[in-house]
C-alpha cells in the first residue's frame, strides 16, 4: 500500500533564514531594503528563495506592519474604460503614472458611476493617498474619499475644498481668450455645447437656470467666460443657445449639434466645452454638407492630438503635466498644514475651423 505523496512544506522568511545561515532582517533587507545588503549577499538570498520557493514577503501582511500600501488611489467617477477611451483622461493618467513610477508608487484605478452612491471601493481601496480626478462638488465618493485619513489632491474640479491641494487651469481666463477670438473675427450669433452640468442624465438645452444649479465648477467657469466675453460686444448670454451632453463621445457632440443647428440655423460659430464634443460637431457638419469655417465655426477646449490632426481652433491645457504635477504633490513629502494651489498655463490654438463669418467675409472682400 503506498502512502499519500510527499509534498514539500513552502519555505518561509524563517527556514530561508536558517537554511542561509542569516538572520530573519538579512532575507527581509534583500527584498525591501537592497541598499542594505551587498550584491553578491542579495543575489545569494534570492538565488536560495527561487531553489526553496520561497515568494517573497507577504505583501499584505507587510502593508499592515507598515500601514503603507505603496500605491496611489486614482478616483475616476467614470466607466474604467474612459481613462483609456477619453485623450484627455489618458494623458493625465500618463503624468500621474510617471510621478509613481519616478517615486517607485504603484497606481490603483478606482473607477465608479457618476450615477450611484455605492461609495464602497472608495472604503475598499488600499492605497496611501488619492488624486481624484475631475468630480462634482457633491460627488458622495468624493465626500467618502476625504473621510479617509489619507493625503488628497484634486485636478480641476472640486475646487477650493478645505485642506486639499489642487491642480488645474484658469478655464474661465481661457474661454474668455476664445470668446474674444470670436468676437475679433465679427461673430455675434453663437451657440453652445457643453459637457454635463449635473448627476442626473439630460440631453438637450440647457437654459440658465439649469447652468446656475451645475454642480461641476469647471463647466461653471468656462461658460462664464463665454458669457463675459460675448458681453464685450453687447451679446447677451439669453441671446446664446446652450445644449448639455451627458456623455462624453464624439456621438454625442454630432447629436448636440445636429440638435442645436437644427433649431438655430442662424448661428455662425458653435463653441464646445470639450474637443471631444467639437470633433462630433465638426463630424456632423462634414456629413451634412456644412462648409467649416466658410459656413460655421467650431471651436473646442483641451488641445488633444486628434483636434490638433483636424486643425481645430481650442484652447490647448497640458493635461500630461496636470497628471505629474498631481502626483508630485501627493507623494511630496513635508508641510501639509497649508493647501496648495497650482494652475498650469493654457494656450490659444488657432487652427482652420475658425473665420470671419460669411457675410462679414464677403463685405470686407467686397464681393
Amino acid at each position: 500500500m503506498s502512502g499519500a505523496p510527499h509534498t514539500r512544506r513552502p519555505a518561509t522568511l524563517a527556514s530561508l533564514a536558517a537554511e542561509l545561515g542569516v538572520s530573519r532582517t538579512t532575507v527581509s533587507n534583500a527584498y525591501n531594503r537592497p541598499d542594505q545588503l551587498s550584491a553578491p549577499l542579495r543575489a545569494r538570498v534570492l538565488e536560495a528563495a527561487r531553489r526553496l520557493g520561497y515568494p517573497g514577503p507577504d505583501p499584505v501582511a507587510r502593508s499592515l506592519r507598515t500601514r503603507r500600501a505603496g500605491a496611489v488611489g486614482l478616483l475616476l467617477t467614470e466607466a474604467l474604460s474612459y481613462a483609456f477611451r477619453d485623450p484627455v483622461a489618458t494623458g493625465f493618467l500618463e503624468g500621474l503614472a510617471l510621478a509613481c513610477e519616478q517615486a517607485g508608487q504603484g497606481l490603483l484605478l478606482v473607477p465608479v458611476s457618476p450615477e450611484h452612491a455605492d461609495v464602497t471601493a472608495v472604503h475598499q481601496a488600499g492605497v496611501d493617498g488619492f488624486v481624484v480626478y475631475s468630480v462634482r462638488e457633491d460627488d458622495p465618493h468624493f465626500l467618502a474619499v476625504l473621510q479617509r485619513p489619507v493625503p488628497t489632491v484634486v485636478c480641476d474640479q472640486p475646487i477650493g475644498v478645505e485642506g486639499v491641494d489642487r491642480v488645474g487651469v484658469d478655464d474661465r481666463a481661457a474661454m474668455l481668450g476664445m470668446a474674444r477670438h470670436l468676437t475679433g473675427l465679427g461673430h455675434r450669433r453663437f451657440g453652445v455645447l457643453c459637457m454635463r452640468l449635473t448627476a442626473h442624465r439630460h440631453d438637450g438645452p440647457a437654459d440658465e437656470a439649469r447652468q446656475a444649479q451645475t454642480s461641476y465648477p469647471v463647466q461653471r467657469t468656462r461658460l462664464a467666460g463665454l458669457r463675459d466675453g460675448f458681453a464685450e460686444v453687447g451679446v447677451t448670454w439669453a441671446e446664446v443657445p446652450v445644449h448639455e451632453r451627458f456623455e462624453h463621445t464624439i456621438d454625442a457632440g454630432a447629436a448636440a449639434a445636429a440638435e442645436l443647428l437644427a433649431a438655430h440655423p442662424d448661428i455662425t460659430a458653435l463653441v464646445c466645452t470639450s474637443d471631444i464634443l467639437a470633433l462630433g460637431a465638426l463630424r456632423y457638419a462634414v456629413q451634412h454638407g456644412l462648409g467649416v469655417p466658410e459656413e460655421l465655426t467650431i471651436t473646442g477646449f483641451d488641445g488633444v492630438p486628434e483636434a490638433e490632426r483636424a486643425g481645430l481652433t481650442t484652447v490647448r491645457q497640458p493635461v500630461r503635466d496636470k497628471g505629474q504635477v498631481a502626483g508630485e504633490l501627493l507623494l511630496e513629502r513635508g508641510d501639509r498644514s497649508k493647501p496648495r494651489q497650482v494652475i498650469l498655463p493654457t494656450e490659444l490654438v488657432v487652427g482652420t475651423t475658425s473665420k470671419a463669418p460669411r457675410a462679414l467675409h464677403r463685405f470686407f472682400s467686397g464681393w
